[in-house]
């Protein structure tokens, strides 16, 4: 049975880039599969939350993970806070990360464009502490989308390196989990790229009917097609992208076909959109809007999952700090 871990950051509100990229796929796979699933809040201190937005952010990411189907029973949710091997391992691994690799990674220089203010030191070495994450369970397989695989490429790297390093077989390479399918990646509503938080371009989970409509409502188009079957533009691209995961086949057809002979009006197509994303996200809405109130559940469900990914991680501190050479007298 292969271990598989996978980790999302505790800002707040998973979106359907999220759900469709991993999320729906998450209550088959934690039955095939040794599953940790962790909710980063030290990840989100490179962004300076208040204590309380910490919190509730943690409580809401913790319900939404819940509400997606991961059950507490058969896989292990924590938080990252709670495993404090996790920060041994980071540092550790510090050790072995260098200065000059960590600037040229994707995520530390958008971060320095988005926040030049606050160019701290857990932005840099912000992919050392995702690979502790990983490898500290002995992940073999890690769910990402298209767009994380030059991530999690870095992680490879660090445990291969330690590998290396120490002449041992400590850690394996984990690779992606794509569910055998090709990997997902939601478009957002904006006319391009991914579907994100910080992009500020998604439909979340929690969403209700209003926000969701007026989301799509506003998504970029533009003047529409003047021939018939002229190749579409990447943000009408990525209203149909959007639609194939929640509309029917025909209403897909339909707008499609109207699309190629220059009937389409965008105004309709958004407004099915609409209609097709609330219907799918209100039993999910729902369902997270229950868990959050059950507090006694929610701690239960916390402390438990802190025990069993103690139990993995200290194993594997153990042993990384006998290979190091850290031995008692």
């Amino acid at each position: 049975m292969d271990t598989v871990v996978s980790g999302i950051r505790s800002t707040g509100n998973l979106h359907l880039g999220n759900y469709f990229g991993a999320l729906r796929n998450f209550t088959r796979m934690q039955h095939e599969n040794r599953c940790f699933f962790f909710i980063a809040d030290y990840h989100s201190l490179t962004t300076h939350p208040t204590p309380s937005n910490l919190h509730a952010n943690v409580r809401q990411v913790l319900s939404e993970y819940l509400a997606c189907g991961i059950d507490p029973e058969v896989a292990t949710i924590y938080l990252q806070s709670d495993v404090p091997e996790v920060t041994e391992l980071y540092l550790l691994l510090n050790m072995i990360a260098y200065k000059g690799e960590l600037e040229r990674t994707t995520t530390f220089k958008e971060k320095v464009r988005n926040q030049p203010d606050n160019v701290n030191a857990g932005l840099l070495t912000y992919p050392v502490l995702m690979a502790a994450d990983i490898i500290i369970h002995k992940a073999h397989r890690v769910p990402v989308g298209k767009d994380q695989e030059p991530h999690l490429e870095i992680t490879r790297k660090f445990a291969r390196r330690f590998n290396t390093m120490y002449n041992t077989g400590t850690f394996p390479e984990p690779e992606a989990y794509n569910f055998g399918e090709k990997l997902v990646k939601i478009p957002g509503l904006d006319g391009s790229g991914k579907m994100g938080k910080s992009e500020g371009n998604g439909i979340y989970l929690s969403d209700d009917e209003k926000a969701i409509r007026r989301k799509v409502m506003r998504a970029v188009t533009d003047s529409g097609p003047d021939q018939p079957n002229q190749k579409m533009a990447e943000p009408i691209r990525n209203l149909f992208t959007i639609m194939q995961f929640v509309s029917e086949p025909d209403v897909i057809r339909h707008f499609k076909k109207q699309y190629a002979d220059c009937t389409i009006r965008y105004g309709d197509l958004k407004k099915q959109l609409a209609d097709d994303l609330s219907a799918f996200v209100a039993p999910i809405r729902e369902r997270i809007t229950e868990i959050s109130a059950n507090s006694e559940y929610l701690r239960k469900v916390v402390n438990t999952g802190r025990d069993k990914a103690r139990e993995s991680a200290s194993k594997t501190v153990r042993e990384v700090r006998e290979v190091i050479g850290f031995r008692p007298f």
